[in-house]
């Protein structure tokens, strides 16, 4: 009698890339893949106003921009790389989609394993440590709960007090931007603009003294 089949650990993405989820290799992420897929997967569960879903893709730009916007509050200017982290926070959700943080503590350690992998090879694959500096995971979660603050009261339903409770003390963006960057795009736009932010960020040098210093 032949032993059972272990069960498919493994997606194929359009690219042809064949990603191991439970030994994600560097050399198996294309940037294509991860917009492609950031851009059909809905943040909140899809609870949200408007036509379109407000996507993962739209989320990743927006937490980015303002992780930069934070920065020159503070008088200083972000690393690129540090930039490309921000726009990469939430790049495993291209395989898993985006739990919503009550079913993540649900499912506890075994997620956040998958999670983590998956973090660490797309940020080998981009020229990142795989084990992100406390300052850094720091800074992206400001900037991830700022942007989880908007995207609360603006789209899914938050009275201002309890996003506050949530997600902690708003953070001010020109209303001309909140406007564009909280209006859902559709599939193609979200891909596109995330794709022109991670191209803009991957052209900039490791080393141009204009990129400032890491935080």
């Amino acid at each position: 009698m032949s032993a059972p089949r272990a069960p498919r650990a493994w997606q194929r993405m359009l690219s042809g890339r064949r990603l191991d989820l439970l030994d994600p290799s560097p050399l198996d992420i294309e940037i294509e893949d991860i917009a492609h897929g950031l851009a059909r997967v809905a943040r909140w569960n899809g609870q949200t106003s408007g036509e379109q879903i407000f996507s993962v893709a739209q989320h990743s730009v927006l937490v980015e921009l303002i992780a930069r916007r934070q920065a020159e509050v503070a008088g200083v200017e972000l690393d690129r790389r540090w930039r490309l982290a921000m726009l990469l926070h939430d790049a495993p959700e291209y395989v898993v989609g985006d739990m919503i943080s009550p079913f993540k503590a649900v499912l506890g350690g075994d997620y956040k394993g998958v999670e983590a992998r998956l973090l660490a090879a797309v940020s080998l694959r981009f020229g990142l440590p795989a084990q992100w500096p406390a300052v850094l995971v720091k800074k992206v979660k400001a900037a991830d709960r700022a942007s989880a603050f908007l995207e609360a009261t603006r789209l899914a339903g938050f009275k201002v007090d309890e996003a506050r409770r949530f997600f902690g003390t708003p953070f001010p963006l020109d209303p001309a931007v909140e406007r564009e960057h909280l209006s859902p795009w559709s599939a193609g736009e979200a891909k596109a603009r995330f794709l022109a932010r991670f191209t803009e960020l991957a052209s900039i040098p490791l080393h141009d003294p204009s990129a400032g210093g890491p935080p």
